[in-house]
């Protein structure tokens, strides 16, 4: 699970009206973070080891001891596992890449429904 302190950083984050570098799902623990796009996790320990369950769907970036780079490759989920030197797991989250839905298009084909997303070239999402 998200560590407690990461998570009251998000509710004070959304109280105070602060777009933090990463959202919560509200009905489970999900790093989200759209294709094409970059998201900032500030942690409260130093990172010693990365790991990215699927790169094809997301990468994960060192910027400083204390600060990762989450950054979305393709549609899907992984899994994020951050480790101190002592090998404790700091977060061991899902991690959920989506499309922008202020960059989709959705194409209406009699009773076939499919969306793309247009990050910059358009591709299939999902059928709707």
């Amino acid at each position: 699970m998200l560590s407690s302190r990461i998570k009251r950083f998000a509710v004070a984050a959304a109280v105070l009206g602060i777009a933090p570098g990463f959202a919560l799902s509200a009905d489970e623990d999900v790093l989200r973070v759209s294709m094409n796009q970059a998201r900032v996790l500030k942690l409260d320990r130093a990172v010693s080891k990365v790991i990215v369950g699927n790169s094809k769907v997301a990468d994960a970036t060192v910027a400083d001891a204390t600060t990762i780079v989450l950054t979305g490759r393709s549609f899907g989920t992984t899994n994020l596992v951050l480790l101190d030197a002592q090998g404790n797991a700091i977060v061991d989250e899902r991690v959920l890449v989506s499309i922008d839905e202020g960059n989709t298009v959705r194409v209406f084909r009699q009773t076939d429904r499919s969306v793309l997303s247009c990050t910059p070239a358009c591709e299939a999402n999902s059928q709707n």
